[in-house]
């Protein structure tokens, strides 16, 4: 059971980091730039990505949602178990994936709908950059906030990942210690056995060379006779 929820963990905030990864499409125009190379061209070419994202269907928000929230449960579960792995990784692990969430909520969904749903496509990609009009001095700062969010999530979550990577290689060594030990008590139990086979052996051999020994294998010889 206990791998189960790791896979689900694991595979849930994957999901979310590859769909951050997406938003580097526009985020690698915007983020880290000096104010020289911020073109209008670029901005542009951000902010139209956040429009078409804005205005596609609604249902993959439901998907996103749907994912993010089943991480969310499944590691809270594993704290139940009470176990100080547990408790350490998994603890750690919800702290940054409740991180993500809560500046995915509070920074990137009101910027997106507040800025960008009724944001009109300024242009096409055949359209030249002479035609294009000047960059809304309003959109700079909600645009660049908007990469700086996404890098902020990417990384929480990829703290997540490396919590659950932790665990997986302690718990490991915890199994492989165990079997050691079952190993060493079962040959120490091999070796008691056989001490005492020995020793019974030896008894049996000396009580043959008695008297009463020697009386015993006559009756049991004429008992056959």
């Amino acid at each position: 059971m206990a791998g189960l929820r790791m896979s689900v963990v694991v595979s849930a905030t994957a999901f979310l980091l590859g769909l951050l990864f997406t938003h580097w499409i526009a985020d690698s125009l915007t983020l880290w730039k000096s104010p020289e190379t911020q073109t209008d061209i670029r901005l542009w070419t951000s902010a139209t990505y956040y429009a078409i994202l804005m205005h596609g269907p609604p249902q993959l928000a439901y998907v996103y949602g749907g994912v993010a929230l089943l991480g969310a449960v499944t590691i809270l579960w594993s704290l139940r178990d009470g176990r100080a792995g547990n408790l350490m990784f998994d603890g750690g692990s919800i702290f940054l994936y409740l991180t993500a969430l809560a500046v995915y909520l509070y920074s990137v969904i009101p910027n997106l709908t507040t800025n960008f749903s009724t944001l009109p496509l300024p242009f096409s990609s055949a359209s030249p950059a002479s035609s294009l009009p000047p960059f809304p001095p309003s959109l700079r700062e909600p645009t660049l906030e908007l990469a700086s969010s996404h890098l902020v999530c990417s990384v929480v979550l990829t703290g997540v990942l490396t919590l659950q990577a932790g665990r997986w290689w302690a718990e490991q060594a915890d199994v492989d210690e165990d079997d050691g030990e079952d190993g060493e008590d079962g040959g120490m139990r091999g070796e008691k056995d056989g001490d005492d086979t020995g020793v019974e052996t030896d008894r049996t051999a000396e009580e043959a060379q008695t008297p009463e020994g020697e009386l015993r294998r006559r009756e049991a010889a004429q008992a056959k006779a």
